[in-house]
């Protein structure tokens, strides 16, 4: 090949380069990739694959999806009228003793073929009204694909296309929420660990400039610091095991009046120091319950520890074991301390959250209540102000 020829057939590549770039669809995935190269990709996206991904090819060719239905509805028109047109001509020349104009039929074939024409205009505007709630979906889920949770659809069409487009904004509405529950989360996160850390590091700071003495005291300060950083990171793995269904039970049958003695037992000295009165009430026949003992200990113990946590002294603690008909069991944990306000109520089974005054983590009722619906049961709470709150459990026997 010459180099001239060469040369002619660069420039020929280029400009049809050029015409292909020129397209819409092209440019439309031309900025979609630009738009997905500015976000880094993600941790678990393989090193030896480039970013971003190469869009299928069903979404490059989805903005031809109406001109070809459009194109189709025109064929069926043209050939609707053919079919029409040739009917009567082959009625003519098979049999030409019948005058059309005298028979009657030349009218009955003309209606026949606006009667057609209405249909295919009518099947027209119904392909148009299902297509474009389907290119509102698909322009929608292009959105939801680089991120953006905030788009919604119009409900329209066909009681189908409603229902199909009603659940697409079911499901943003449920990626939004949980996108924003784990910004929260990792926010939340980043707040909780930096304090114990925070304090550690200072203090090991402190012994190695000589500011504080290398003695037990300080040893013991900063292995309280640990243990608490220790209990926060085991909570948050039970907490995501229980949100992930991963979580798994020892279930065994337990005896809960026996269960929740030995679990108040280790509160006793702290109360008594405190000048709180605890009291215990366990109804006679309650079956064993097929729980995991070591799981809904841990129950008990978060709301023992919240329970005396608001309970001021001379005041009282109370818990009750009763049956609730024939096939539960209701656990009852309350006090007579400052209660809870209204505003908070709604939100104390929720990860992280906290009132103005909680000295906690805000994860011990998450996980109580992640921990008791494991075992297939309901927790709720009921709080007045200055009146004590009372929280209930209620298993299956």
């Amino acid at each position: 090949m010459s180099r001239a020829t060469s040369k002619q057939f660069t420039v020929w590549d280029t400009d049809l380069a050029m015409k292909h770039s020129d397209h819409p669809t092209h440019r439309f995935w031309a900025k979609a990739r630009e738009r997905h190269s500015k976000r880094p990709p993600p941790h678990w996206w393989p090193e030896d694959e480039s970013w971003p991904p190469d869009p299928p090819l069903w979404r490059k060719n989805r903005h031809k999806l109406f001109p070809r239905l459009a194109l189709g509805a025109l064929l069926t028109l043209v050939i609707a009228t053919v079919t029409c047109s040739g009917s009567v001509y082959l009625l003519t020349r098979l049999s030409p003793g019948i005058d059309l104009h005298k028979t009657g039929a030349l009218p009955i074939f003309i209606g026949v073929g606006i009667l057609v024409t209405a249909v295919v205009f009518q099947m027209g505007r119904t392909i148009r009204r299902v297509i474009s709630p389907i290119d509102d979906l698909l322009e929608a889920s292009d959105s939801v694909a680089e991120g953006d949770y905030s788009v919604r659809i119009p409900e329209r069409g066909s009681p189908e296309i409603i229902a199909l487009v009603s659940s697409f904004n079911a499901m943003v509405r449920q990626l939004e929420l949980q996108a924003n529950q784990r910004n929260e989360l990792m926010a939340d996160l980043t707040h909780e660990l930096r304090t114990p850390i925070t304090v550690i590091q200072g203090n090991i700071e402190g012994i190695i400039d000589g500011v504080y003495e290398r003695d037990d005291a300080h040893l013991r300060a900063l292995l309280e610091e640990t243990r608490q950083l220790s209990s926060l990171i085991e909570d948050l793995r039970t907490l995501g095991l229980a949100e992930s269904g991963a979580l798994q039970l020892h279930r065994e049958a337990t005896d809960l009046a026996l269960l929740t003695s030995e679990t108040l037992a280790a509160y006793r000295p702290q109360i008594e120091a405190a000048g709180i009165t605890l009291n215990l009430t366990a109804a006679d026949g309650i079956p064993p319950i097929n729980v995991d003992p070591l799981r809904f200990r841990e129950v008990l113990t978060n709301l023992i520890a919240n329970a005396l946590r608001y309970t001021p002294s001379g005041e009282t603690i109370e818990v009750k074991i009763e049956q609730d008909g024939t096939d539960r069991v209701r656990i009852v944990v309350s006090d007579t301390g400052s209660g809870i306000d209204s505003q908070d109520l709604p939100h104390i089974f929720e990860r992280f959250y906290k009132s103005a005054d909680s000295g906690g983590s805000g994860l011990g009722l998450a996980i109580a209540k992640k921990l008791v619906e494991a075992h297939g049961g309901e927790i709720s709470a009921e709080s007045d102000p200055d009146q004590g709150t009372q929280i209930t459990i209620l298993l299956p026997v």
